[in-house]
């Protein structure tokens, strides 16, 4: 018998190579994508198989075959994505491998056909983007892309935002006669290729050998991108991954991104208008300064709630977002902004700017030109007391840190973490909307849009005509609060494809921030490189004309031995 030789890549992360080594008689059948354990200067480390290769009597021999891993299909995948997202393929590789041993493989379910009653009022979807409102709900076109590749071999993979999302959906498909997979309790069901695959982020290097369909809905929330190296997002990966089998993709969206749009077709659901929540908008530069942190408008909706029947009758968000301070009038109520990029204003050295620093100048407001100006700060705690106050009320305060076994009073104060512990409510009162609208980034709009859509989510639409989302703002006439209004973001996503193209950001132009203690070190190796350079202080951009330039610079420069972060997009 002919001695074999594999490939391995060992989980030691700082140690982002391949290794030869010799199985020996007592290993057994290994295959690709298997998990080993190998000798490694000395130390038994874990580690993949990536393929066989040219045996060579000089060569370590394995120690032992620890159980499957990702199949062989997907190493290709992983690495693309490691050179896409400029990360260790060790780390995608822990990402698409189970926690515990798996060493067998459960038996596979035939992927059964829905019935007449379920698919009976189940309308086509075109592959794509799909605009949906809020309320829309996605379980149509879930089971669409279900029934249209049932004869086909391999996984429709379903990716929402949340776990506790994914459990619900899950019990809805299987009522409707789908075998489903979920969480990492069910690695093994996934990795024999069950019929669905329902999950979060992860999701998308689920260890099926072949994708024959993959829906994402709310495919622009934060949470499909993973915050650790490498930053890869869940789009781009099952793009890739779509494209590789030759697979359909649907995505579901309340306001696309460009990069979201960018080479998909894109569809808006008919019934988007009637799916958005009933919105109050109020504009504190007309009320009375001594209102309190509530207006008289927010009061009066928030009492209407507190007598209805909902356990939970009242949420008030407040969220911080990039610097989290603005300045507004004492006069007049106008906020401070910068003329050239509209961006809010700071208070630098005795001196006004944005964060870009377009012009310093003296404090005072442009529209009255009053010179008390006032910083418009507040924090989660005093906010519940404040609301306490206006509505003679116990309030709970409920944060990210928030236990999830505390018990929860009918009136609700915190930050966008209630959009996770609370799935119903009567109203929801956003305390300072501007800090969505003013926030220092590209997707402040985006951001706005997808906030009042989750909060109608807990409220209901304006079909059911059951709550209502509260807006507190010094900016009524922004197009923002227009389109929402209207229940029509068209104008919206128009006008950030355009910024996108004009400002060379993607999917016009790669961007990669650098940061870390030896992130200078790193830059300084990129000269000569095509790439831009910019910084803020604390963190480098770097900027190219495609992503396939900038990650053949960022790859190019040699790794210092100090921390180093890099968060390619």
């Amino acid at each position: 018998m002919t001695p074999r030789a594999v490939r391995i890549i060992t989980d030691v992360a700082a140690v982002d190579r391949p290794f030869d080594y010799a199985l020996g008689e007592n290993v057994g059948a290994v295959g690709a994508g298997d998990r080993v354990r190998v000798d490694f200067n000395h130390r038994s480390v874990r580690g993949w198989v990536l393929g066989d290769v040219e045996y060579h009597d000089d060569l370590k021999p394995l120690t032992k075959w620890l159980g499957f891993g990702p199949p062989a299909s997907l190493l290709g995948l992983l690495q693309w994505a490691s050179e896409r997202w400029c990360g260790p393929l060790s780390r995608l590789l822990v990402s698409a491998s189970p926690r515990r041993l798996v060493t067998s493989l459960p038996d596979l379910p035939p992927a059964r056909p829905l019935s007449a009653s379920v698919m009976g009022s189940v309308r086509s979807f075109a592959p794509g983007v799909w605009c949906f409102a809020p309320m829309s709900d996605p379980i149509e076109l879930i089971l669409y892309a279900y029934a249209l590749g049932v004869e086909r071999d391999g996984s429709l993979l379903v990716l929402v935002p949340t776990e506790a999302w994914a459990r619900r959906l899950r019990g809805r498909l299987e009522q409707r006669g789908c075998s489903v997979a979920s969480g990492e309790d069910e690695w093994d069901r996934m990795r024999a290729g069950w019929p669905v695959v329902v999950g979060s982020r992860g999701t998308a290097l689920a260890p099926v050998a072949k994708v024959r369909g993959a829906v994402i809905v709310d495919a622009d929330d934060e949470a499909f991108r993973s915050e650790a190296t490498p930053t890869w997002d869940a789009v781009t990966m099952l793009r890739e991954r779509c494209a590789r089998d030759d697979a359909p993709m649907w995505c579901t969206t309340m306001m696309p991104s460009p990069s979201l749009l960018d080479g998909d077709d894109y569809h808006v659901d008919p019934d988007a208008v009637g799916g958005w929540p009933r919105l109050v908008v109020v504009d504190r530069r007309h009320t009375d300064p001594h209102e309190g942190t509530l207006s008289a408008t927010a009061l009066e909706v928030a009492r209407a709630a507190l007598e209805g029947d909902e356990p939970i009758a009242v949420a008030v968000i407040l969220q911080r977002l990039g610097a989290g301070r603005l300045l507004a009038c004492r006069s007049c109520g106008e906020l401070a902004r910068c003329a050239v990029c509209s961006l809010a204003e700071d208070e630098q050295d005795g001196w006004l700017t944005c964060r870009d620093g377009h012009e310093h100048r003296a404090n005072f407001c442009r529209s009255c030109g009053a010179t008390g100006l006032r910083r418009v700060k507040l924090g989660v705690t005093t906010l519940a007391r404040d609301v306490s106050n206006q509505l003679a009320q116990p309030v709970s305060e409920l944060t990210s840190h928030t236990p999830l076994d505390v018990a929860l009073q009918r009136i609700v104060v915190g930050t966008e973490a209630v959009f996770q512990r609370i799935r119903r409510c009567g109203v929801v009162i956003f305390v300072d909307f501007d800090q969505y609208l003013l926030a220092p980034r590209e997707s402040a709009r985006r951001a706005a849009v997808t906030a009042v859509g989750k909060a109608g989510r807990l409220v209901g639409s304006r079909r059911d005509g059951r709550g209502a989302v509260v807006l507190q703002t010094r900016r009524s006439e922004d197009p923002v609060l227009r389109a929402l209004e209207d229940g029509d973001v068209g104008g919206l996503v128009s006008g950030d494809v355009e910024e996108a193209r004009l400002l060379s950001l993607p999917p016009y132009g790669a961007v990669a921030e650098v940061s870390g203690e030896c992130a200078t070190s790193f830059i300084q190796g990129l000269a000569g490189s095509p790439v831009s350079v910019g910084s803020d202080g604390r963190t480098f951009v770097v900027r190219a004309s495609d992503v396939a330039t900038l990650t053949s610079a960022l790859r190019s420069v040699p790794r210092p031995s100090g921390r180093i972060r890099l968060a390619v997009r």
